[in-house]
């Protein structure tokens, strides 16, 4: 019998593998169309999506198509709390379910040498200005919750601000670009 030593750490990294595999090659067309008709209940899901990194890509296509149909300001904020709402059950699933391998796996040769050795000695500033640049961009967010997550004196609220302040001026960032190119 196989012994995993970190099994939901491999069990949640398995699962982003198989949801690369079944949503990366697809064509996303009749979804974005959906959520174009469903108005800013559809930018609200569309934020949902966007804090997924295997949904990140076509939310943002989604995004940058509603930049001509809907309020920009409204439309970002709205994505926002839904980006947000993922956020928030990465967060909370993080810090209670994986606190005891996270813990084991920061204490392995591998993390301690690695990140010293590209970043130097890591402050804590680094991390939370890497794991916000994370959460910002449409890239995978769930790293930088995970990281935000490590963080012992992360609170839910503090994180909850963070991250809507973040997620909402990277989704102003792509409506605006999207506006200003006339897509």
């Amino acid at each position: 019998m196989i012994q995993i030593k970190y099994p939901k750490l491999s069990l949640f990294v398995l699962s982003f593998i198989v949801a690369y595999l079944l949503f990366g090659y697809r064509s996303f067309a009749p979804l974005h169309n959906t959520l174009i008709l469903l108005g800013y209940f559809g930018t609200f899901l569309i934020g949902i999506l966007y804090a997924y990194g295997f949904t990140a890509p076509p939310a943002t296509a989604i995004l940058l198509i509603l930049a001509g149909h809907q309020n920009i300001l409204f439309a970002g904020l709205v994505a926002g709390f839904g980006a947000l709402l993922s956020d928030l059950i990465i967060f909370l699933l993080v810090r209670r379910s994986f606190t005891d391998e996270i813990e084991r796996f920061s204490k392995e040769k591998f993390f301690q040498r690695i990140p010293r050795r590209i970043f130097g000695t890591p402050s804590r500033y680094m991390l939370i200005a890497f794991a916000g640049f994370l959460i910002a961009s449409p890239l995978p967010t769930e790293i930088g919750v995970t990281l935000m997550a490590s963080l012992k004196n992360m609170s839910t609220k503090k994180f909850a601000v963070i991250a809507y302040l973040l997620h909402t001026i990277g989704i102003f960032a792509i409506l605006l670009a999207a506006r200003a190119a006339k897509i």
